[in-house]
């Protein structure tokens, strides 16, 4: 079979000091780091919508990049964007991809038609796992493109695009377990609402949680032991996401009792659109159990929508993979570059050069994310800025054991608050420059 991209070797790891376009300098994937090679610490993993589909079209203009593969039938383009995702995969060496049920095949005029190119392409990526080894990261059902989720789909007013959608869940269930997915995402599309003045929002999500019973219900009956994936966004497509962040989505997770099944797939550039940072929006999945998986991308703060860029910013790379370490790790979740290459970057070439940034930013990060840690100085400092509580009253109210009444005579005694200790933010930020860039 010729190749897709002729003009890609495959790409190596040559150091900082490379000059080579065509190279990491930062991403080994032998090197071993926290005991792992780093291509199994990190998990990286293409994604088959933006990488295979993307054309940079825009709502002021069409596609700039020419992603036809030299053919416009739909089902020879599905088997070309497998045979590209492929040849992208072992030329960066990458492990993983994960899909959108409507990415790896075309939609047809009925479900069973959908499902039956589904059925043909599906065996089409299976060959080619059994021959290359690479594996699926997680499958999600595309149910916001077509016109018939214009108002969603597990919370559609109308009946009937509940129970389609729910019949496309189904078979992407059945396609990802095929694949060997070890997560299952459903992020939320058009999961919300424009207006109060027609919409019964707690009826909405009561079928919305309805249906997440169900598919969780299904995938168990067929031994899938992975995880489930919700992935926070705000804003976009509708001006109320019901899946706004990730302290929203834990709430719903918990009042449905669908939080001893799911997890978090969480996004950079939809941590910026809810107002948080990146890291944030990570901490709260952590510190609540729910850490799951990574959309990594990042957004621009001039920009009021999800431009899904590659991302570079080594500041947030290290945070992030800061928390990654805090957690343990990934389990099922990975990396995966839920990102594009910019409308003007409309070559194929670019699309590798957009990945080795991207892995180079996120090797980078755990770099650092390493030596913030064996570093000590901010964690030593957090430690010391809490330490107050040490004591024997402070051990005392984190038990549960102390009352108001207690407190509120100790606080009488007291008089006023005497001390208090700086929070010496710009000192930290300077280690942290200082940790980046030694």
């Amino acid at each position: 079979m010729s190749e897709l991209f002729p003009n890609i070797k495959k790409i190596k790891y040559e150091g900082p000091k490379s000059k080579s376009k065509m190279a990491f300098r930062y991403y080994n994937p032998d090197e071993v780091v926290l005991g792992k090679k780093m291509s199994e610490y990190m998990k990286f993993a293409i994604s088959y919508w933006h990488t295979l589909s993307a054309s940079g079209a825009d709502m002021f203009g069409v596609g700039t990049a020419d992603k036809t593969f030299g053919t416009t039938e739909d089902m020879q383009l599905a088997y070309k964007k497998v045979d590209a995702c492929f040849e992208m995969m072992d030329k960066l060496s990458i492990d993983y991809f994960c899909f959108h049920d409507r990415d790896i095949a075309p939609e047809g005029d009925t479900l069973e038609e959908s499902n039956k190119n589904l059925d043909e392409i599906s065996d089409y990526i299976v060959k080619k796992q059994k021959e290359s080894g690479k594996k699926c990261l997680w499958g999600t059902a595309n149910c916001f493109s077509n016109p018939r989720y214009m108002h969603g789909a597990g919370t559609a007013p109308n009946l009937d695009v509940f129970v389609f959608a729910a019949g496309q869940i189904k078979k992407n269930i059945d396609i990802s377990l095929k694949l060997g997915a070890r997560g299952l995402v459903f992020w939320g599309g058009r999961e919300g609402y424009e207006t109060l003045l027609n919409t019964e929002m707690g009826f909405e999500l009561d079928n919305l949680a309805m249906l997440l019973h169900m598919a969780v219900d299904y995938a168990h009956s067929k031994g899938y032991d992975g995880d489930f994936y919700i992935e926070p966004k705000p804003k976009e497509p509708t001006k109320h996401q019901y899946d706004f962040d990730c302290a929203t989505v834990i709430a719903f997770l918990k009042k449905y009792e669908l939080d001893k099944d799911f997890k978090l797939n969480v996004e950079a550039n939809h941590a910026t659109l809810a107002g948080h940072t990146f890291q944030h929006e990570l901490r709260v999945a952590r510190e609540n159990g729910f850490f799951g998986s990574i959309d990594a991308n990042q957004g621009d703060m001039l920009l009021g929508w999800d431009t899904d860029q590659f991302p570079t910013n080594l500041y947030d790379a290290a945070l992030c993979m800061y928390e990654v370490i805090k957690a343990g790790g990934f389990v099922n979740g990975g990396l995966n570059f839920d990102a594009k290459t910019r409308r003007s970057s409309f070559e194929l070439d670019d699309l590798f050069y957009a990945y080795i940034a991207g892995m180079d930013a996120f090797a980078q990060g755990l770099k650092a994310a390493i030596a913030i840690t064996d570093d000590g100085r901010i964690e030593d400092f957090v430690a010391e800025r809490y330490s107050s509580w040490n004591g024997e009253l402070g051990t005392k109210i984190r038990a549960g054991k102390a009352s108001l009444p207690e407190l509120s005579a100790l606080a009488l005694a007291m008089g006023d608050v005497e001390t208090n200790i700086s929070g010496r933010q710009e000192y930290l930020e300077n280690i942290l420059n200082q940790i980046l860039f030694s």
